[in-house]
């Protein structure tokens, strides 16, 4: 097998990569870095991030107001040393990429703009116009491209992360265009591989975005963090589920049920449609379940009303919006309703790591939203999760590169290596059992939605880890459609299928162990916040016969939990 050799390989080329390329290079020109992804770095998921990034930017604002807005509206389970640290460092990683050539939307005395978002008592979300993540992604890319350290490995699928000896040693990977495995040696190793929100049927995310490193990195011993906190977006269109930005309802958007009531005035009356996402997620779902909803051939859904807002400012403020709805749905948001229900859309949990982004496994780093650091506790705010990226893929960069300066190059064992070119290519490709990939994964995608979604309960959780352990023993026999070697989306389709039933039961089983109602997770069972027992994060192992839980406590700073209203 070939060995690659990196100073440090960087595994995902989003926003949080490629942040964590950048930092690194500029400790040391002298680093060799590799940046690994299954797809060009411009189809990363990054892309489709719609509605802005967040930041302290304006004399009103204040460090401690967007600290205390994110750790209410983290239900109090977020670290509370994290997010003051975040709050702060987000603000610098805004105006680098203004000079590095953002094209922010600004505000007619030049400033960049800055939008309401749900959950923030201040307007501190900056966006450009509705195409953030897009935009982002193409200020780091460019400036990635003119660092000569940097060196990409596009369409690469890494199928597993090499440890050793107390550390992180490598990676393998399979190049997709001739379907040769190689081996990635590398003195510290990056995951900024994305979430996990593909487990789900419906959801916003792209169909590459797996969760590949929280699998790879769950398997090596690291520990998953909260994985049962699953965020719902409100807007996703149906039936498509691609996302209908925060920001429709940051520029006064309103959503309507079935009998064209703002039937949020009900759930959250001061801050309506700008409530935190778990809380209007569930109020969709309660509109839904007592039959409030508009129904159509697809279900039931709820009614995004942008039509007040005029014609000129959808055009200007959130105009990819209105070309989604228009190509998807046939629907102009200037003159009709969108139709949007509740959608899997972020992963609070992953990797657990530091305030460094260091994990508990020495040489291995996590950043974006594969880490669990933890940023957003039991519900994230929207508009912290690309700042996430850029704040702690620095961090991740930074801190990587001034280990591997002074770190040695470390050994690949070779019958690690030799075991894992054998279960890719004789367990998975060769296998000639009777089951279907795409079967197998539309089946646990449905267990997902019908049982690990927004409401959940005892029976449910249940049967749903019950369910996806059996999928996972049918996976054993499960058949790649394609035998060749050469671009094999088959078997790429099939390593993922694997990946993500490891992440399903992790979530499902961390879901049943939690008994309490706290953010995203909603037990109808348990319809209380219980922080006497349980303000504590989650802690999943792996183990062969399925995940081992622990619990550690939430770091407190300065707010003690109280009763949550908007």
């Amino acid at each position: 097998m070939e060995v690659y050799t990196h100073d440090i390989a960087i595994v995902g080329a989003g926003l949080a990569g490629l942040r964590a390329a950048i930092a690194a290079s500029e400790i040391s020109k002298n680093l060799d870095i590799a940046v690994v992804s299954k797809v060009y770095p411009m189809r990363s998921h990054s892309v489709c991030a719609q509605g802005g990034t967040a930041a302290v930017m304006r004399e009103g604002d204040s460090y401690e107001l967007h600290a205390y807005d994110t750790v209410k509206g983290s239900d109090f389970l977020a670290d509370q040393d994290v997010v003051e640290f975040f709050v702060k460092m987000a603000s610098m990683e805004l105006i680098k990429l203004e000079h590095w050539g953002m094209p922010w939307s600004r505000t007619e005395d030049g400033k960049i703009a800055q939008r309401a978002f749900g959950g923030h008592s201040f307007n501190r979300t900056c966006y450009s116009a509705d195409l953030v993540g897009f935009q982002e992604m193409h200020t780091l890319y460019g400036r990635a491209l003119a660092y000569d350290s940097i060196k990409f490995y596009d369409e690469w699928f890494v199928s597993s992360l090499i440890a050793e000896e107390g550390r992180a040693k490598g990676v393998t990977a399979i190049e997709l265009k001739t379907g040769r495995m190689c081996a990635f040696r590398a003195k510290v190793i990056i995951m900024a591989t994305g979430g996990a929100c593909r487990i789900y049927r419906f959801t916003t995310y792209s169909h590459t975005a797996t969760g590949d490193g929280m699998a790879l990195a769950y398997r090596a011993g690291v520990p998953l963090e909260d994985m049962e906190f699953v965020q719902f977006h409100p807007t996703a269109l149906v039936p498509s589920g691609v996302l209908i930005s925060e920001a429709a309802r940051g520029e006064g958007g309103y959503l309507l049920n079935g009998k064209n009531e703002r039937f949020m005035e009900k759930y959250a009356k001061e801050k309506m449609e700008l409530a935190p996402r778990d809380i209007v997620s569930r109020a969709e779902m309660i509109e839904m379940m007592e039959g409030r909803a508009f129904v159509g051939p697809d279900g039931p859904y709820l009614a995004l009303d942008l039509t007040h807002l005029g014609e000129g400012k959808i055009n200007e403020r959130l105009p990819f919006i209105r070309e989604v709805a228009q190509r998807l749905v046939n629907v102009d948001p200037a003159r009709e309703h969108i139709p949007v229900a509740p959608a899997a859309h972020y992963s609070m949990g992953g990797i657990r790591a530091d305030i460094r982004a260091a994990t508990p496994l020495p040489h291995l780093f996590a950043a974006g939203e594969c880490a669990c650091l933890s940023l957003h506790g039991a519900n994230r705010l929207g508009s912290n999760s690309t700042a996430e990226c850029l704040v702690f893929g620095a961090v991740a960069g930074e801190e990587a590169a001034k280990l591997a300066l002074s770190s040695t190059l470390p050994d690949l064992p070779n019958d690690r290596l030799r075991e894992e070119e054998k279960r890719v290519f004789d367990q998975v490709l060769g296998n000639e059992g009777g089951e279907r990939v795409p079967e197998l994964r539309k089946e646990m995608s449905n267990i997902m939605n019908d049982k690990v979604w927004i409401f959940r309960d005892e029976q449910g959780l249940t049967d749903a880890v019950r369910e996806i352990r059996a999928l996972k023993e049918r996976f054993r026999r499960a058949k790649v459609e394609d035998s060749s070697r050469l671009f094999n989306l088959g078997l790429v389709n099939a390593l993922e299928l694997d990946f993500m039933l490891d992440l399903a039961e992790v979530t499902a089983f961390s879901a049943l162990n939690r008994r309490e109602s706290r953010g995203a997770h909603s037990r109808l069972d348990y319809p209380e916040r219980n922080d006497r027992e349980w303000l504590k994060h989650t802690l999943a192992y792996y183990t062969q016969g399925g995940p081992r839980l622990e619990y550690t406590p939430v770091t407190i700073t300065k707010w003690r939990p109280v009763e949550r209203k908007y």
